[in-house]
């Protein structure tokens, strides 16, 4: 087994090999765009992570992550334009850089790009992949409607948020790490396992996401910090703090996220200060790391070397205290 970070650099090494140079241009120059800006690459580095873990070695993996992680920056392009967010890694957002209509139609080819890597494959293993990804893929969409739907609604309850995020995050870092326990063809239980203990992982990492949205260092967030606030997303953090706010700080939330998404200092300061004063943010925390002790559990019923289950552990260790 390698470092995550050799991992990292065989993905990175592997996207800069990638040959999108094609006609027209103005189709496949955003697609090379967002390929380029950098990112975590946690999903596809999670898909060869896992197929060395059945001790297979990652090359045959390779084809299988790049779809991951083509897909992943699909749905990026198309969020960003549903959210009309302007920084992307710290960079122009790709509707920014072009326009909506680029946007959309680079967006549906990174698509179809994602389904043709698993043409790599023989007949089972394709159809595995497949399978697993349209399932995947689908349920990244309703997941991604869901957070369209809470923005309008007053009473999304905190079952329902986190369905929301397990479906538009959580589930493709599970499909990522089950597709290399696929390419291994280890065991039914050791695929489901690798599954489960991603899709946990993946929900720790977005309550990350929706905590560092907020409380993040903009110049190592790389996303517009305060985002989730400006667009009254209804986050763990807004559902916790009405939890547990006294009558005054609910009636300042709701008006705070009745106002009209704009960038407003005054107004994710106001409201940062009552996740903080209600114990919202620390209830966040906590959840952050329960999330990744369940997936801790689900590690040690996977049948690998306790080596391989210290390598993956330090991964979501790293995750848990990641700043970017």
């Amino acid at each position: 087994m390698r470092t995550i970070s050799d991992y990292q650099d065989l993905i990175l090494k592997h996207f800069e090999s990638l040959n999108y140079q094609k006609e027209p241009n103005n189709l496949y120059e955003p697609i090379r765009y967002i390929l380029s800006l950098g990112g975590k690459k946690l999903r596809p580095v999670l898909t060869l992570m896992a197929t060395e873990v059945f001790d297979v070695d990652y090359k045959k993996a390779l084809a299988a992550a790049t779809a991951v992680e083509v897909f992943h920056n699909f749905s990026l392009i198309h969020d960003d334009i549903m959210d009309d967010a302007p920084l992307r890694r710290g960079n122009e957002t790709v509707h920014e850089k072009w326009n909506i209509n680029t946007g959309i139609l680079s967006g549906d080819a990174m698509l179809i790009l994602a389904y043709q890597y698993f043409e790599a494959y023989e007949p089972k293993i394709f159809q595995e992949l497949a399978k697993l990804f349209s399932k995947t893929a689908l349920e990244v969409c309703e997941g991604q409607q869901y957070d369209v739907d809470f923005e309008t609604r007053d009473d999304v309850t905190i079952p329902e948020y986190l369905k929301m995020i397990e479906f538009k995050t959580a589930v493709l870092v599970g499909a990522a790490m089950k597709m290399g326990a696929i390419v291994a063809e280890t065991t039914e239980e050791n695929k489901n396992l690798i599954y489960d203990f991603g899709l946990n992982l993946g929900l720790a990492f977005q309550l990350q996401d929706d905590y560092l949205d907020a409380f993040g260092n903009p110049e190592t967030f790389g996303k517009q910090v305060g985002g989730d606030i400006i667009e009254n997303k209804k986050t763990y953090l807004y559902l916790k703090a009405m939890e547990f706010a006294s009558a005054t700080e609910k009636e300042q939330l709701r008006h705070l996220f009745s106002i009209q998404p704009t960038e407003n200092a005054d107004k994710i300061n106001s409201v940062k200060n009552i996740f903080n004063s209600t114990g919202a943010s620390q209830a966040t925390q906590k959840a952050i790391v329960d999330y990744t002790l369940v997936a801790f559990e689900t590690l040690q019923k996977i049948d690998i070397a306790p080596n391989k289950k210290e390598i993956l552990k330090s991964f979501g260790e790293k995750l848990m205290g990641r700043k970017v």
